[in-house]
């Protein structure tokens, strides 16, 4: 057997960064066999500039809106920009398959080994059939009304079947869920019944995005009755409980779940805090999803990060869609993050984009860190956060 030698200027390990006086060695395949101190590495060791990285998990991404790159304008804030993803998103087939296959090719480039990745339609299974990234798909439900809530679930079903086909529901490399929108877009009955269908899988939704979330549920009223006058209904088809967006429909779920909250740009001390406890007293977990650019690109605002931070809450990293941001970079996020929130350690901003989004996607037996038996990729990540390429 044959091995590989490793250095750079930093390594992380997925949980911790060392100086320029550690090697990586795998083996031909991409095993990793050990770390260790440079005067025990011997000859043939490749040496780069910059941060040599297990590979990046991306844990939010829509790969299928990959041609709204530039489409839609930075800063309309979200009622706006959801208005012109819904009028805006049909293209013809052949420019929309062409550009999921270029963002494909840039997340496998930039070091990307896993996504977890949304879509309305099976416009990506033909890409993902071939891709060497492992993806998670959650096929996501938009039902408003419980009047059409069986029939909803059955053409998402038809969606979620299409990837099955392919690679099958539950593989190692690609598994696919059924998952809610937002609570803005899923009525009563379609949360009851996309609940009941994933039992212990991963899930996801988008969550507090913008103030006006949180007045639907309380008021029944504000900005989002604009975006359902373009599906053609007059008032919030939804109960108003007086409560939080949060606090309404996070009690839909009870089965075992992992749910990954989106965004979570608008989200309160008080409604982590409910979120947490009522997670561990019901059996879920829950991984708070950060994608800072797309906040930055929507809203101008970035999410509480470090009140997260306070209350423990797991975190990974997305990078949403070309329709919201300028790449599909983790190191673009890395750098955002870092040039956002200074004091926080370059350290821990690593282990959400590695890691910790190799935990929250059940895929750290394999990826996330450079462990003895693990095969997670090689990345190095630039030293100004510029960008990432991969290795290995």
């Amino acid at each position: 057997m044959t091995y590989r030698k490793f250095k750079a200027d930093q390594l992380f390990d997925g949980h911790h960064l060392h100086g320029n006086d550690k090697v990586l060695i795998t083996d031909d395949s991409g095993k990793v066999q050990s770390l260790i101190p440079v005067s025990e590495a011997g000859d043939d060791v490749q040496t780069f500039s910059g941060i040599l990285s297990p590979g990046l998990i991306n844990c939010h991404c829509h790969l299928e809106l990959s041609h709204l790159k530039n489409v839609i304008p930075p800063h309309t804030g979200l009622i706006e920009f959801l208005c012109s993803v819904v009028t805006k998103r049909d293209f013809p087939r052949d420019v929309i398959d062409q550009e999921i296959i270029k963002a494909e090719e840039e997340m496998y480039d930039n070091g990307i080994v896993a996504v977890g990745d949304i879509g309305n339609t099976a416009d990506t299974a033909g890409v993902k059939s071939k891709s060497k990234i492992r993806w998670q798909n959650f096929v996501e439900v938009l039902g408003f009304t419980d009047e059409k809530a069986e029939e909803n679930i059955q053409h998402y079903k038809q969606v979620a079947k299409q990837f099955e086909n392919d690679h099958g529901p539950w593989t190692m490399d690609h598994r696919t869920s059924l998952v809610p929108h937002a609570p803005y877009s899923i009525s009563p009955k379609t949360f009851k019944l996309i609940n009941e269908l994933t039992k212990g899988q991963v899930i996801s939704i988008h969550n507090q995005e913008h103030p006006a979330e949180d007045v639907l549920y309380k008021t029944g009223g504000g900005d989002y009755l604009r975006l359902f006058r373009i599906f053609g209904i007059g008032q919030s088809p939804f109960p108003v409980t007086g409560l939080s967006s949060i606090r309404s429909v996070l009690p839909y779920f009870n089965n075992g779940q992992t749910i990954f909250l989106i965004h979570n740009t608008f989200m309160p001390e008080e409604d982590v805090v409910f979120a947490k406890e009522y997670a561990g007293a019901n059996g879920i977990k829950l991984v708070w999803c950060l994608c800072v650019n797309a906040n930055l690109y929507i809203e101008n605002k970035t999410p509480p990060i470090e009140m997260l931070m306070k209350h423990n809450c797991p975190l990974v990293l997305g990078t949403d869609s070309y329709s919201s941001n300028w790449q599909l970079s983790i190191a673009k996020e890395i750098q955002a993050i870092g040039n956002n929130f200074p004091s926080l350690p370059l350290e821990t901003i690593l282990q959400w984009a590695t890691i910790n989004g190799a935990r929250a996607l059940q895929w750290d037996n394999e990826l996330g860190s450079f462990e003895k038996g693990k095969k997670p990729g090689v990345t190095l990540i630039d030293s100004m956060l510029e960008s990432s390429t991969r290795i290995f």
